[in-house]
């Protein structure tokens, strides 16, 4: 009986054949998302420690209530469930173009390899606004007993507690000229720069509702590291996929694959592509829903 077990695993490692009865670079993929997953596994895990470990921590739908085009609409999370859509979406069309593959039709393959480049691209793209909108957008935020004007940013985020309105009103005459005009400006865009800056000190203030204004304290300057950080190392496999698919789509193209006889690498980069859109699922929800 031993004997027999002896020679079965031998015939299985001599070579040639996969003791898991799995293609070898399918095989190989697998290990590589293991490892990813325990990579992001640990920077969510960090990131829960140490928000659960402060007494407060932003409120996404404060935070994440920006569109674009929308101007000063309210819309929380809105944008980032368009963005979640193209990713899910992306994650279809790489299906369809696996089951294009297993059936050695090449113009499906090309056509939804095409469409999963693109709703990739858009990805990357709407989380560029968003980085771009948090980064170098306005927030006015009490600080030192004065209205201070920060873009989100690991040095100061914006999304603190709610301050009291005395105490915006005793911080309003501490305030400089340029972020009074600055804050009017953004509330009354129908009148210059120029016209602003000729005003005085009380006409800025008295045009400014206080009470709408809901000014904020500084908040955990962790929120703004472990959001750009975490979503960067996502974003960044995100353009590797992408990169990756334009690679598979051209080799598609010159009937690399067909030569071969399969499209085993359409099914590999698909395994990729999946993981993606999966770790996105955590990413949402630990930094926008909870």
């Amino acid at each position: 009986m031993s004997s027999t077990t002896t020679t079965n695993k031998i015939k299985w490692w001599s070579g040639g054949k996969s003791p898991f009865n799995m293609e070898y670079g399918k095989l190989m993929m697998w290990y590589f998302l293991m490892s990813d997953a325990f990579t992001f596994g640990a920077f969510l895990i960090s990131y829960g420690t140490i928000r659960f470990s402060q007494n407060f921590w932003p409120d996404p739908n404060v935070v994440f209530n920006a569109f674009p085009g929308a101007g000063h609409a309210n819309l929380p999370l809105a944008f980032v469930s368009v963005m979640t859509f193209i990713l899910i979406m992306s994650s279809v069309t790489m299906v369809l173009a696996v089951h294009a593959g297993h059936h050695r039709n090449k113009k499906g393959v090309v056509k939804w390899m095409a469409w999963t480049i693109v709703g990739g691209l858009a990805f990357l793209g709407c989380q560029a606004w968003e980085w771009w909108h948090l980064i170098t957008g306005t927030h006015a935020v009490l600080a030192d007993g004065k209205l201070e004007l920060i873009g989100q940013t690991m040095r100061g985020n914006p999304w603190g507690n709610l301050a009291d309105v005395n105490l915006v009103v005793d911080a309003l005459k501490n305030t400089s000229h340029e972020t009074l005009v600055s804050m009017v400006h953004e509330h009354h865009q129908n009148m210059t720069h120029e016209t602003l800056m000729g005003m005085s000190h009380e006409q800025l203030t008295g045009m400014l509702n206080v009470a709408e204004l809901h000014i904020r304290e500084k908040g955990p300057v962790a929120f703004g590291g472990y959001f750009y950080g975490i979503t960067g190392f996502h974003g960044f496999h995100v353009f590797s996929g992408v990169v990756i698919n334009i690679i598979m789509l051209i080799m598609a193209q010159k009937g690399v694959f067909e030569k071969r006889g399969h499209y085993l690498m359409i099914e590999k980069v698909g395994l990729y592509w999946h993981f993606v859109d999966l770790v996105w699922v955590f990413v949402f929800l630990c930094f926008y829903l909870i």
